[in-house]
């Protein structure tokens, strides 16, 4: 495309002739095989390989200090500040750089299940690959007539752009720019698909709190007869494999949210982690990875096209994109009631905390403040082993409001529905990370379901001298012995001060929240 020296515009560059619309999975498939983008694996899924960025670039993300947010976003490190004339100088090289290449990609999309907040998408893309994770992850149009009210948001991405710190006024040569006012995410320089999806929920994070409605990093997934469960955590916790149960139905894996109908799931599609998975322990996910699946950073045989899941020589954080119908009872429409039971997930490297413990609704308030696990390797650029993170709200990173706004909306929502909070360690037992083991991903399951069935409601607990947890003291198909942190332990005397360090970890981060009342205050470690 010709520019003669003069801005392209956005409008310019969707009706250039080197755009290509709504191209089918199919075509997209073909598309990135041929320009080299990928190859397929024995399973019919497309494998490809992100460079140098196989996680979010958390401090390249900025957001527009424009007028619309300038008094509303929670300004910081999460959020940081960029000015409008550094966002629209990058804007017009980025849409210059991506008018002179000779083939584009564009579709349309949505985000939000339920019709009456949903949001429309539009993406623009100059690989074929990212254009297909970005059909599977978000709402598909159920006809190509379909459209909204709602103005869309824009996500451009163009990863071969790299920005100059220097002139551009980036951190790096990656950036992720929201405008809310121009309403675009402006995405370069990293060829990380999952900057798309986070973007995305970063914007619902904003807009649904202000119609009333609770945002949320989480799973979802209802029984068979109506009850539905909510499932807190950070990546690597274990949201997507625990949602994925074969006797219920899976609402999503990783945004949601609560309104006065009940939940609904933020997008269309899942977006797995792949490290160690196999058949006999996640066959859901395991049989999801298929054509039309998208497999990121996942070492595959030159001569079998087989994928092995244990190799990690490119990333910990392997992953699967795949649309939601993948999984065989997967809920569709994704809409589904309130919920009666909350399973706060941590992945404690520290392992001390109990695999399960139920909460009281001040201990409630308290953890999902907190937010606390263990970042595990490969989520973010520069994490090689399991790192302490305080992430409020479970979703630190994705909040541009104050994080008060998300606790005090599901403080209120617990209350008037009655809702059971349970915290579960998925993270190690025995010692910590490198002397014990992970905790088995059966005792979890055996836990997380009985939990969900009532079965916890009339057990014995002991309280947990150090963080004043109450721990069943028996769980159907859980040896007694793996319930009480300490018994896992060979040396007593070294959990007492691997707890007792954890315990300092809370109660240091938790003086960040102000105003809050003396029972929550007091609902944390002893």
């Amino acid at each position: 495309m010709k520019t003669m020296n003069m801005p392209i515009k956005l409008e310019q560059l969707l009706s250039s002739p080197q755009m290509k619309h709504d191209l089918s999975v199919s075509r997209l498939v073909e598309q990135s095989i041929e320009r080299g983008e990928g190859t397929l694996t024995s399973t019919g899924a497309l494998s490809v390989e992100t460079g140098a960025y196989t996680g979010r670039s958390p401090k390249d993300k900025f957001v527009v200090r424009e007028s619309l947010v300038e008094h509303t976003i929670d300004w910081g490190p999460v959020n940081q500040p960029l000015s409008k004339d550094i966002f629209t100088a990058l804007y017009h090289k980025v849409l210059t750089h991506l008018g002179e290449k000779e083939e584009l990609f564009a579709s349309q999309g949505f985000a939000g299940a339920d019709t009456n907040y949903r949001l429309p998408i539009q993406v623009i893309n100059e690989f074929a690959w990212h254009q297909i994770f970005a059909r599977q992850l978000f709402i598909r149009p159920s006809s190509t007539d379909e459209k909204l009210e709602r103005e869309p948001f824009t996500i451009v991405s163009a990863p071969t752009f790299k920005a100059v710190p220097e002139i551009d006024g980036t951190h790096s040569e990656a950036f992720v720019m929201i405008s809310f006012e121009e309403r675009v995410i402006l995405i370069g320089g990293t060829e990380y698909a999952g900057e798309m999806k986070k973007s995305i929920f970063s914007i619902m994070n904003y807009l649904l709190p202000e119609e009333g409605v609770l945002s949320m990093h989480c799973s979802a997934n209802t029984g068979a007869e109506g009850d539905v469960a909510l499932f807190f955590g950070l990546s690597g916790t274990g949201k997507t494999t625990l949602s994925a149960s074969p006797d219920r139905l899976l609402i999503g894996d990783d945004e949601h949210a609560w309104s006065e109908n009940g939940v609904f799931n933020i997008e269309g599609g899942c977006y797995a982690k792949c490290v160690n998975l196999s058949q006999e322990k996640e066959p859901q996910i395991w049989n999801a990875i298929k054509f039309g699946t998208v497999l990121e950073n996942v070492v595959v045989s030159d001569v079998t096209g087989e994928p092995n899941y244990d190799d990690i020589s490119l990333t910990e954080n392997t992953r699967a994109a795949y649309p939601i119908d993948y999984i065989p009872n997967a809920l569709e429409p994704s809409v589904a009631g309130h919920p009666s039971t909350i399973i706060f997930l941590t992945a404690d490297a520290f392992g001390v905390l109990p695999p399960i413990s139920k909460l009281t609704p001040e201990q409630a308030m308290y953890h999902f403040l907190s937010g606390y696990t263990s970042k595990l390797a490969g989520t973010e650029r520069g994490i090689t082993e399991p790192e302490v993170t305080f992430s409020t709200c479970f979703g630190a990173p994705f909040l541009p409001l104050p994080a008060h706004r998300y606790a005090s909306m599901l403080g209120d929502l617990i209350s008037k529905h009655n809702v059971d909070v349970f915290l579960v360690n998925t993270g190690w037992s025995g010692g910590p990370y490198g002397v014990g083991e992970r905790m088995k991903l059966a005792h979890t399951r055996s836990m997380v379901q009985a939990a969900l069935q009532g079965e916890l409601s009339n057990v014995a607990t002991t309280e947990d001298p150090v963080f004043g947890l109450h721990i069943p003291e028996h769980c159907p198909g859980v040896p007694d012995i793996v319930l009480q942190p300490k018994s896992t332990w060979p040396n007593p005397e070294a959990y007492e001060l691997k707890a007792k360090e954890l315990a300092d970890n809370f109660k240091q981060n938790f003086t960040k929240f102000t105003g809050l009342s003396k029972d929550i205050v007091e609902a944390g470690p002893k």
